[in-house]
């Protein structure tokens, strides 16, 4: 992981930020709005995403456990950050740098699903919200067949299976409603309205 954020995911963020700011600079700014609006859109549906978790996350601690069953799914963002930095996967206690890198890595993939998404379909409201669920759980279950579970020493039953396929339910609709919601997304060339850019131009 630690070689793939390095040489793959950074990389190739840096490149479409280079890409985004020269159309923004010289270009139609599609591309850069693009960028943005899915960029905001995906976060959005992560936070959406891990709010949904909250309650399965924190049930012996908000005193829920006899309805809603604990389950430790936050317990990968700070392995992520570990392996990022090259420390031991497994650790007794995690650093709050390490906490907060697993923790980036994992927002800046929910963003990028949402710039992945607008790629896909193009202008959101002329899509069934359907296609972001469809490419939440596909996601999801690309993820199950991976060595991804027991890497992080995650049990495949089948409330897991349930709980984490509806939170990326939940994600896709978290996604596509916030994109619509942002002004300028709706129309086929993804403007921004006049309040939302830096320097306060109207873009058509």
């Amino acid at each position: 992981m630690r070689q793939f954020t390095l040489f793959i995911f950074l990389p190739a963020m840096l490149v479409l930020a280079a890409l985004a700011l020269f159309d923004r600079q010289y270009g139609d700014r599609q591309l850069w709005r693009a960028v943005a609006i899915g960029l905001v859109g995906g976060l959005a549906g992560a936070i959406a995403y891990d709010l949904f978790r909250l309650p399965f996350v924190f049930a012996r601690e908000w005193g829920i456990s006899a309805i809603v069953p604990p389950m430790p799914l936050f317990k990968v963002f700070p392995r992520f950050g570990a392996m990022i930095l090259g420390q031991p996967v497994e650790q007794a206690t995690y650093s709050l740098g390490t906490q907060i890198l697993g923790w980036t890595y994992h927002f800046s993939n929910g963003a990028t699903f949402g710039v992945m998404y607008l790629a896909l379909v193009g202008n959101p409201s002329s899509r069934s919200w359907v296609w972001a669920v469809l490419m939440a759980v596909g996601i999801e279950l690309a993820m199950l067949i991976t060595p991804y579970p027991q890497t992080f020493g995650i049990p495949i039953t089948a409330l897991f299976i349930a709980v984490t396929l509806t939170a990326h339910v939940v994600f896709g609709i978290g996604l596509v409603t916030s994109l619509v919601a942002i002004p300028g997304c709706v129309d086929d060339t993804l403007v921004f309205d006049d309040h939302l850019l830096p320097d306060h131009r109207l873009v058509r």
